[in-house]
């Protein structure tokens, strides 16, 4: 079996057709052990009835890329707990996320977030618990 680094393994797996978080215009342009970031292009789509990127779309682009984090070092995650901070109205063509890690367990890991907009502004924070899986 080769090795496939996980800075080509993760892009491939999550930055595709018919995955939810692609499908919404999230991608993930970074990732390495203990480090992962993705960003959203906002269209139409994105906003809620305020004209500002839902909140939603921000928790879908930190639990993408948090979950990518929690398993950046191998295996396989799914999402147990999630807290988002939203801090300031999240507008801008973009939204930038970055993921690392609080805490890589067996079992648990926390990892935390912080969204930005264009402008390098923080927009959203959160911190996001992962059951690893044996599979």
């Amino acid at each position: 079996m080769s090795f496939e680094p996980i800075s080509e393994r993760v892009p491939r797996q999550v930055n595709k057709p018919h995955q939810f978080s692609f499908e919404n215009g999230m991608v993930i342009t970074h990732a390495e052990p203990g480090l992962v970031r993705g960003e959203l292009t906002v269209t139409e789509n994105s906003y809620n009835p305020h004209g500002i990127v839902h909140g939603g779309a921000l928790t879908t682009l930190a639990d993408t890329a948090a979950g990518c984090c929690a398993c950046s070092k191998g295996g396989h995650c799914v999402t147990s707990n999630c807290t988002m901070e939203f801090l300031r109205p999240a507008t801008g063509k973009k939204i930038y996320c970055v993921a690392t890690p609080k805490k890589m367990g067996r079992s648990l890991s926390t990892i935390q977030v912080s969204l930005t907009n264009d402008d390098g502004v923080e927009v959203a924070t959160g911190t996001f618990t992962f059951f690893m899986l044996d599979v």
